[in-house]
């Protein structure tokens, strides 16, 4: 498998807005997050677009438009358990109750609604994929990159983006928390991480936090290595 290492990363959260509180929560990380009811700022798309965007939307763009920076456009890979399943229940609330239902929030339920958002915002026609796959749809999203790499792509950008479930799914949720979004930007090496399948156990690592935020802790170098949701992540130093 190709080896890959971090370029550039960022993260936002409601409560973990700054790079500087993100760097202080993965030295010592402790769930859940910080409570608040902050929305990413947002200020590269258009105010008139940013207002139709939910919070979920808005945290996925900004970690991504934080991470991607000035870079070239290339590949990008979303990654999302549910996706925007809060939209997607109230579109199912509406169509219950025999009320008509409003094109732009259908349009902006799919799962990949945020993927499409930030490509129409850079004007860009790289190619974007959007993944799911259970607890390990951060893993999977980076192993998406990875092939991507493997093919050739200079850098590929992945963002995960996940939030607490709607009722009435609630329930189905071992660690609900907040809207949360990460973005790294990933390039081929000799040295580096690698990601690869292997067989679920029931003594993973990081099991006291959320998949998505226990990959960000390997991406980020907090942890040197993790087994997770049947992928085991390596670092060559």
């Amino acid at each position: 498998m190709t080896a890959f290492r971090v370029c550039r990363w960022a993260a936002w959260a409601p409560g973990l807005e700054t790079p500087e509180a993100w760097n202080a929560w993965l030295a010592a990380p402790v769930w859940p997050l910080p409570a608040s009811d902050a929305m990413a700022p947002l200020a590269e798309v258009p105010a008139m677009t940013r207002r139709r965007i939910d919070p979920l939307g808005r945290a996925a763009l900004q970690a991504a438009f934080w991470a991607q920076g000035e870079a070239a456009t290339g590949p990008v890979v979303f990654a999302s358990r549910w996706g925007e399943i809060a939209r997607s229940v109230g579109l199912l609330q509406q169509l219950a109750h025999g009320e008509l239902l409003s094109p732009t929030a259908f349009s902006l339920s799919v799962h990949n609604a945020s993927s499409a958002l930030y490509s129409i915002a850079r004007g860009d026609t790289a190619n974007y994929a959007a993944v799911s796959a259970g607890p390990g749809s951060a893993a999977a999203g980076v192993c998406e990159a990875q092939g991507l790499l493997g093919e050739g792509a200079k850098q590929v950008l992945v963002v995960s983006v996940e939030a607490e479930l709607p009722e009435p799914y609630r329930g189905f949720e071992a660690q609900p928390g907040p809207a949360r979004a990460w973005a790294v930007l990933l390039e081929a090496a000799e040295r580096g991480l690698s990601l690869q399948a292997c067989a679920p156990t029931d003594d993973a690592d990081a099991a006291d936090l959320p998949s998505d935020l226990a990959t960000l802790c390997v991406l980020n170098g907090a942890v040197p290595s993790l087994r997770r949701d049947g992928w085991r992540w390596s670092r060559d130093v």
